[in-house]
């Protein structure tokens, strides 16, 4: 049963574990090219300065299909054992067990089953919550996980829960097919067709989690937390729902991600500086005190870009996107992790961090944590 301590809502709601899973197996340009050819290697990183990305799935050069590891492997073969292994992680941070989350969110766009929660529920299940504890799927892409941190933030604010894990992932690699993202799509009448290889080349696999929990006489936690919504087609994938039973879909490529580039590249600058200002707005005297920054990652030419004509410190911003590939739901989260795991940031050390995502359709979000 969950219990909140009584006038829990005006209580701390701090972020106590984090964890992370990305897969062991680089693709680098060369191989991707092979696989989905349109554009050169050299020509991917001079472009997105990614040089490889993590797959879970391997994919064949030859054939330009993804190949599932073995039944007998060892380690995370889909999306929900990603999605496991980063909040086990999390859980042995926060010093928790299961049975003390009172709600469990998977952001992702691409779940191992479309229907029914599936991998929030199957995760609920793996790691041993109680029946009153939620598991819910969100369908949500790059901003979807600071979005939905500031529900669950609101959500313990309230006092409806306590102790909650948030997990974004991303797992592209099972869906890369040369006859779908080899081809293009529409993005509006009169505009040059999108290629969708463009997301086959920047997409790459992993998970991340977070425990927020909400804490009575606790100096530390999220300062403040944003988010908002508009309404552009980052990413196109019209496959996939009901939708198409009205308009039936001939194009392969409708299954797949494709990144309308020029648009992110236009609007990433103004809806992070959004996102910047809006959880800065009630303590701007912060801004000089943030040691890390947590960004989603379309590119590293793209976000290195917006650090430069921001004018932050570009040493206080976490970047792996030139290794990992853009994770999506996931990066912010990933990032994190792997600098709690290394000490650049530390737990109850009082460090301040910033996370903040824009991404899809849109959702935008960012937090202000102190640690």
């Amino acid at each position: 049963m969950i219990q909140i301590p009584p006038q829990f809502g005006t209580r701390a709601v701090r972020l106590i574990g984090a964890g992370a899973y990305v897969p062991t197996r680089a693709i680098d340009n060369a191989h991707i090219t092979q696989a989905i050819p349109g554009w050169s290697a050299d020509w991917i990183e001079e472009k997105t300065q990614i040089r490889e990305r993590r797959f879970l799935w391997d994919v064949c050069a030859h054939t330009g299909v993804a190949v599932a590891p073995p039944a007998t492997s060892s380690g995370p073969r889909c999306n929900t054992d990603m999605c496991e292994a980063a909040l086990r992680s999390a859980m042995q941070m926060a010093g928790i067990e299961g049975s003390e989350l009172d709600a469990v969110f998977v952001v992702t766009c691409t779940p191992d089953r479309v229907n029914f929660s599936y991998d929030a529920m199957e995760v609920h299940r793996r790691v041993g919550c109680r029946t009153d504890a939620f598991a819910l799927l969100i369908d949500d892409g790059c901003g979807g996980t600071p979005y939905v941190m500031d529900m669950v933030y609101r959500m313990i604010r309230s006092g409806a829960i306590r102790t909650a894990a948030v997990i974004g992932s991303a797992f592209t690699s099972a869906l890369v097919n040369r006859d779908v993202w080899s081809g293009d799509v529409e993005s509006a009448p009169g505009r040059k067709r999108l290629p969708a290889a463009f997301g086959a080349y920047v997409f790459g696999d992993g998970a991340g989690a977070v425990i927020l929990r909400g804490d009575v006489g606790h100096g530390a936690g999220i300062v403040a937390s944003f988010s908002g919504n508009d309404y552009l087609q980052l990413v196109i994938r019209r496959a996939g729902g009901l939708e198409s039973r009205f308009d039936p879909v001939e194009n392969p490529a409708d299954a797949a991600f494709v990144v309308d580039g020029q648009l992110v590249a236009r609007s990433y600058p103004l809806y992070m500086n959004a996102c910047i200002d809006g959880v800065l707005a009630e303590r701007p005297e912060l801004r000089a005190q943030v040691k890390r920054y947590y960004f989603h990652q379309p590119n590293k030419r793209l976000m290195d870009h917006f650090v430069r004509q921001s004018g932050l410190p570009p040493e206080r911003v976490a970047c792996n996107v030139d290794r990992y590939g853009n994770t999506s739901a996931a990066g912010m989260l990933i990032l994190l992790a792997e600098d709690l795991e290394q000490g650049v940031v530390r737990m109850d050390s009082g460090d301040l961090v910033l996370i903040a995502a824009v991404g899809a359709n849109v959702h935008y979000g960012a937090q202000l944590v102190r640690l």
